[in-house]
């Protein structure tokens, strides 16, 4: 389907935070039309937003054109890119890629997100400061940067010889993680390699309309 011939998406998000800002980077990379739904983060645990996530999360997506009603960003992203990107502009269907896109996308689905938001709640929002939690989920950032700086030593872009979904997977809480480090106590600068590859994706139009 063309894109002036697609209705709307209905994106269930709040703005602030990390997950939905990953969704909302793919609706405008893509160009699909979207509507915003806000959510308050008081109303995400009742209905009637758990008629659409009953696990009571940000973001979901309902597409009119299809009939698809789906959450998790990951699984949100998976299924815009094979809906909408028929062209293959941010994915491969050969092998060995696309299954190496789906691996990175795991690793940041259960290794940046999980960990990098964990990081940010002992440290800003937990009711009492925990040393210990603090650490071992800050260690847990620097830990995910270095894999991420490793493999982008020897290569421009997590798959292939572009940029893909993978890479702008990792945005949001890579952007969240440089607001953390605002003192340098994580050390992330000596990642030069992981540094120019978040920069170069932050500088693109559709992530600076999301994210700012």
């Amino acid at each position: 389907m063309s894109n002036s011939s697609i209705k709307p998406i209905v994106f269930y998000t709040h703005s602030t935070t990390p997950n939905p800002r990953k969704v909302a980077i793919f609706l405008e990379e893509l160009a699909i039309p979207y509507t915003a739904n806000s959510v308050e983060i008081s109303q995400v645990k009742q209905a009637p937003f758990t008629d659409v996530n009953p696990n009571g999360r940000l973001p979901a997506i309902e597409d009119p054109n299809t009939g698809v009603k789906l959450w998790e960003s990951g699984a949100i992203i998976q299924y815009l890119i094979e809906t909408y990107d028929k062209e293959g502009r941010l994915t491969y269907t050969s092998s060995p890629e696309k299954y190496e896109l789906n691996q990175w996308l795991m690793f940041q689905m259960s290794g940046q997100g999980p960990y990098f938001g964990q990081a940010a709640w002992f440290s800003h929002f937990h009711p009492e400061k925990i040393p210990s939690a603090i650490d071992r989920y800050k260690k847990e950032i620097t830990r995910v940067v270095s894999v991420l700086d490793g493999w982008l030593q020897n290569h421009k872009f997590l798959v292939g010889d572009k940029l893909t979904y993978a890479d702008l997977a990792f945005v949001p809480w890579g952007n969240a993680a440089k607001g953390m480090n605002a003192d340098n106590s994580l050390e992330l600068d000596k990642y030069t390699a992981y540094n120019k590859w978040l920069e170069e994706m932050l500088a693109r139009d559709s992530v600076k309309k999301v994210i700012g």
